[in-house]
């Protein structure tokens, strides 16, 4: 598009050194030494649906719904005698709990007859089933298979664009950039040091910046300052993200 001689062309900042990137990783991961999912899940298929369920859900949320889902039905075979109307009945209390019941009966049908009743270690066929995305095959891709991948969620989005790591509009645009810099160490943690530190400290609305353990080398301003009265403690385990792993 031509650009008048009155507009305005905004550059995106300049990128971050690779000291600083490794800085701010050093920095959350010491903060976090074991990040993980807070999803509940014993295998890679819990894992999967545990996933699937938490698009535009809380984690809390969905772990309080698979708490009974999965003692009914924790395989692919019992999922599918299970019936959609029993994964509905457990899912209930989730958000568009009636298309994530049919996609989980679904993909499992597909786990059965094209994988003998496994979760593939394959990006494409994991996208290939029903209610799966990028942002969950990554999940399950890092968490279940040990694959250095960044999935997207709102708090990544938001916590790299804040800190400096990325500009892009697109939560694929944030993946290439932040992939391209992770220090190789922290490659596979990257993902839920982001998560973690967004659903915790650098919130939406009212981000915690004075404790907050990378501020001095990230880039949003200004910076929030402490409370006069600091809330009561509460743990991490307690608290909840504004939305799942899940592709939404």
């Amino acid at each position: 598009m031509h650009k008048g001689a009155g507009d305005k062309v905004t550059k995106p900042p300049a990128p971050l050194s690779r000291r600083r990137v490794a800085r701010i990783f050093d920095a959350l991961g010491e903060a976090n030494p074991s990040p993980r999912t807070e999803l509940h899940y014993s295998s890679p298929y819990t894992l999967l649906v545990a996933v699937v369920l938490s698009a535009q859900a809380t984690d809390a949320g969905v772990n309080k719904a698979t708490r009974g889902l999965f003692a009914a039905a924790d395989t692919p075979e019992k999922m599918v005698a299970l019936g959609l109307d029993g994964i509905r009945h457990h899912i209930r209390t989730i958000g568009l709990f009636n298309a994530k019941a049919a996609n989980i009966l679904k993909l499992s049908e597909i786990l059965l007859e094209r994988h003998g009743g496994e979760v593939p270690h394959d990006r494409a066929a994991l996208e290939a089933l029903p209610g799966v995305g990028r942002k969950t095959a990554n999940v399950v891709l890092n968490e279940a298979f040990g694959e250095p991948t960044l999935a997207v969620d709102t708090h990544v989005f938001r916590v790299a664009r804040r800190i400096g790591l990325s500009s892009g509009r697109t939560p694929e645009a944030v993946e290439r950039d932040v992939v391209a810099q992770v220090p190789r160490r922290w490659a596979r943690a990257a993902h839920h040091l982001l998560i973690l530190h967004g659903r915790y400290i650098c919130k939406a609305r009212s981000p915690e910046c004075w404790r907050c353990p990378v501020a001095r080398d990230c880039r949003h301003a200004p910076k929030s300052a402490a409370p006069a009265v600091k809330p009561p403690f509460r743990s991490q385990g307690a608290a909840s993200g504004l939305s799942g792993e899940g592709d939404g």
